[in-house]
């Protein structure tokens, strides 16, 4: 799927590749999660990736994350192309931390 950055730290993250912010672990999760999602032809691929931890978030239609590690998550929308809400652009928001821990 068609991918964008709405956080500009996250975009400078992924081209530069450092952060002050992050471990070096966590970065390095953060580009394989990327990869993953640019890879992926549906939102089936992401479900059928168990490692991903693909979920919608509670209390938004169109939110998602993937678990970076078990302290972080990669969350994002998709901007939905199809009728089948199946396809569409990835628009990537934030790391956050899971559950707040």
């Amino acid at each position: 799927m068609d991918l964008q950055f709405g956080n500009k730290d996250l975009e400078n993250l992924y081209t530069t590749g450092k952060s002050r912010r992050y471990q070096r672990n966590v970065v390095k999760k953060f580009f394989l999660r990327v990869q993953s999602l640019k890879a992926a032809k549906n939102i089936y691929d992401l479900w059928n990736l168990h490692s991903l931890h693909f979920e919608r978030l509670s209390g938004f239609s169109n939110r998602f994350s993937v678990r970076i590690n078990d302290q972080y998550r990669l969350e994002f929308e998709i901007h939905f192309e199809d009728e089948n809400q199946t396809q569409g652009l990835i628009r990537i928001l934030e790391i956050s931390k899971h559950y707040g821990d």
